[in-house]
């Protein structure tokens, strides 16, 4: 069978992170969603996605295939239950369709031909950017189940203070010295060649991927997850890097999303509580206003290829898009537009030729090349968003 994940309704909830890429590369709990649903059905999958993404993320079309809403996250049962569809069945959640059989194009599909099966369990779905750090904590439990299910861990050293030790699981590579792990609130996942170094404090739920690093007396609070070629430092709670991303100095970071290849300078704090103690309001691009997210806690969403300055402070519920580069004193606005450059006093457009030459230096330095296929991604996100800057 082929199976594509699409991106569905809530694509645009989730800008900035989708500007960049397909729903289902999301990282929630320690896997993307695609690598999780590769792994429930042990078959490749593409995807249907904005056209401008389309050349990076191809999909492939069969006579026969299982389109598949990448906004939910998979498990076992729901798994099964795709793997049996027939011609002309779909899943539903209510009135949401989470998969269904076809033999048709999809602009073809017709709903009203299809046998109806209800999907009645509760089943997680990334429907806003705030979902990302808010269901963490259950995305880490269930991905934690799935990869390490009937497999040994690494022997955890003995200079390693442990608090839930059968709730803590090590890859081959991980190198960990004089550090305090507690498993006591969620399971702690460290991925293999990754690093932990000493004086480091961790409370799971906890997600290291592999060849990320926690530098020296670092505290971090769960639900949070570092992904692969992640640099986290200073005090984290309840974040999501999604890779190759850094917040490698002392500073705060709580309840926020990074993209890839982002950059705190050093003493770089966000807020996540407003001093009125009210509900977050964040921006939304669907709307093109502040949606209510009805969370008393909500900081720093910064989508890809984005970098602050030392000591950039970040106001409660603040949006930065894709390719910014935000320095100086004072909190920027809390939404900050794609491709902006300066601060509190203002932004000039951060123009593609510079965003590009730094973008070939950064990712050369992890031995990933900067392509046309990411240069004509950005450069469509450079467009798209320009009604949003003032010059």
């Amino acid at each position: 069978m082929n199976y594509i994940l699409f991106d569905g309704p809530s694509r645009n909830n989730l800008l900035p992170f989708t500007f960049t890429r397909p729903v289902a590369d999301i990282r929630v709990g320690i896997l993307t969603i695609r690598e999780k649903w590769e792994r429930y059905l042990e078959y490749t999958t593409t995807t249907i996605t904005e056209e401008y993404l389309s050349d990076k993320y191809p999909m492939v079309e069969l006579s026969e295939n299982v389109l598949i809403n990448a906004s939910y996250l998979p498990n076992q049962e729901l798994a099964e239950m795709i793997k049996g569809l027939g011609e002309n069945q779909a899943i539903f959640k209510e009135e949401d369709v989470i998969a269904f059989f076809t033999k048709d194009t999809q602009e073809d599909v017709n709903f009203e031909s299809y046998e109806a099966i209800e999907y009645h369990d509760e089943i997680l779905k990334i429907e806003n950017t705030w979902d990302i750090f808010t269901k963490n904590g259950e995305a880490i439990v269930e991905d934690f189940e799935l990869l390490t299910k009937g497999r040994q861990s690494a022997v955890i050293p003995k200079s390693v203070n442990t608090i839930r030790a059968e709730h803590i699981f090590i890859e081959q590579g991980a190198s960990l010295e004089f550090v305090t792990l507690n498993a006591t609130n969620g399971p702690i996942y460290i991925g293999k060649d990754s690093e932990i170094m000493e004086g480091s404090f961790i409370r799971g739920p906890f997600a290291l991927c592999d060849h990320a690093t926690v530098k020296m007396g670092a505290k971090i609070y769960g639900p949070t997850t570092v992904g692969p070629f992640s640099k986290v430092g200073g005090e984290v709670t309840n974040s999501v890097l999604f890779g190759y991303s850094n917040k490698g100095h002392d500073g705060y970071l709580g309840n926020s999303v990074l993209g890839e290849w982002c950059n705190l300078g050093a003493d770089t704090n966000n807020s996540n509580l407003k001093n009125n103690y009210a509900h977050v309001r964040l921006w939304n691009y669907e709307t093109e206003n502040f949606a209510k997210t009805g969370l008393q806690f909500c900081g720093l969403m910064m989508g890809d290829h984005s970098k602050c300055g030392i000591n950039t402070m970040f106001n409660t519920g603040t949006v930065v898009g894709v390719s910014t580069n935000i320095f100086g004193s004072g909190f920027p606005r809390n939404f900050v537009p794609s491709f902006s450059w300066g601060g509190s006093n203002g932004f000039t457009t951060y123009l593609t030729k510079k965003a590009f030459e730094v973008a070939k230096v950064v990712m050369a330095r992890r031995n990933i090349e900067f392509t046309e296929q990411d240069a004509a991604i950005l450069e469509h996100v450079f467009e798209e968003t320009k009604k949003y800057r003032r010059d």
